[in-house]
């Protein structure tokens, strides 16, 4: 029961980690390319969620509302980039947190001006929406499986993007020496463009594929966001490696934790002690993983490179 308890909680970090994957690839790009702080990064999440439940209901089919809104976001991603945040790329920092997070607030109450304060209902599949039996007695859900296999595909598409291709090559180089690659006639103003609208897209992927699992709801961006900057700094900012080893650690760390501390505290020290001082103590596990990987690794696991 042990074992089956662990496997079912390690895919689900696995697939937990995977979609912040895809938050944190192109927020650790944007940060490592142009030295932007991008808070309104998780408003996209957002976004992408409410489009893909939008077009799910109009069309009545998941793929083609999915489809519909990775499409939008990223039509939403350019727009933005290309009349509000591209005024923010040589400000200070300071500037642009206080002017992404207003993008941000903007984006919250523009939501809930569409589509109301109440979570909006998106279902998965009909034909996913049982389970399927891994191995003798263990049965995992066809959806979660789904997830897992989109993640994959997605970063094994990135990862030949990055490393294949002209475009990787640029990406890289911005993400190493912005001013050499500048020098050396990159089109980095276009590329980032190009790359914002990307990050858009795989925002809306994360979001429309964790809707049915998460409530589609005003304000989901924010929290996910966080889990992001620990993922791009655990795994170093401007990696696209570094950030799929640093969400799928941040993946299997935090959904372990939330379910095997509280019984290992129950086990030692009493059910009391597992209903209060189990979540807590699993909830900043994360963060004592961040800070364990920066003391031994100041600059992440592997800044700086793709």
């Amino acid at each position: 029961m042990t074992g089956i308890l662990i496997l079912e909680q390690a895919l689900n970090g696995l697939q937990f980690g995977l979609m912040l994957f895809l938050l944190a690839a192109g927020l650790t790009l944007v940060f490592g390319i142009m030295d932007m702080i991008n808070l309104a990064h998780g408003s996209l999440y957002m976004v992408g969620a409410y489009l893909v439940a939008a077009a799910t209901t109009a069309s009545g089919s998941f793929w083609i509302g999915l489809g519909a809104g990775v499409v939008g976001a990223a039509v939403f991603g350019v727009l933005l980039e290309l009349t509000v945040l591209r005024r923010l790329y040589t400000r200070d920092h300071l500037s642009q947190v206080l002017g992404t997070f207003a993008i941000l607030l903007m984006c919250n109450e523009a939501v809930r001006f569409i589509w109301g304060s109440q979570p909006v209902l998106l279902s998965p599949p009909d034909s996913l929406s049982g389970p399927v039996e891994l191995l003798s007695g263990f049965y995992y859900p066809a959806y979660r499986l789904l997830i897992i296999g989109v993640g994959l595909l997605v970063a094994l598409g990135l990862w030949l993007l990055i490393t294949r291709t002209r475009i990787g090559m640029q990406l890289r180089a911005g993400a190493s020496n912005r001013e050499m690659a500048l020098a050396m006639g990159v089109p980095v103003r276009a590329l980032f463009t190009a790359l914002f609208g990307l990050g858009a897209a795989l925002c809306a992927v994360a979001g429309g594929l964790l809707g049915p699992l998460l409530a589609v709801q005003v304000g989901m961006g924010e929290s996910i966001l966080i889990l992001a900057f620990v993922v791009i700094v655990i795994g170093g900012i401007g990696s696209v490696r570094g950030a799929l080893l640093g969400a799928l650690l941040v993946g299997v760390v935090d959904t372990a934790g939330r379910a095997l501390i509280p019984l290992l505290f129950g086990a030692v020290l009493g059910p009391a002690a597992a209903d209060n001082a189990g979540p807590a103590v699993a909830s900043i596990l994360i963060y004592v993983l961040m800070a364990a990987v920066l003391f031994f690794k100041p600059r992440g696991l592997f800044p700086a490179h793709g």
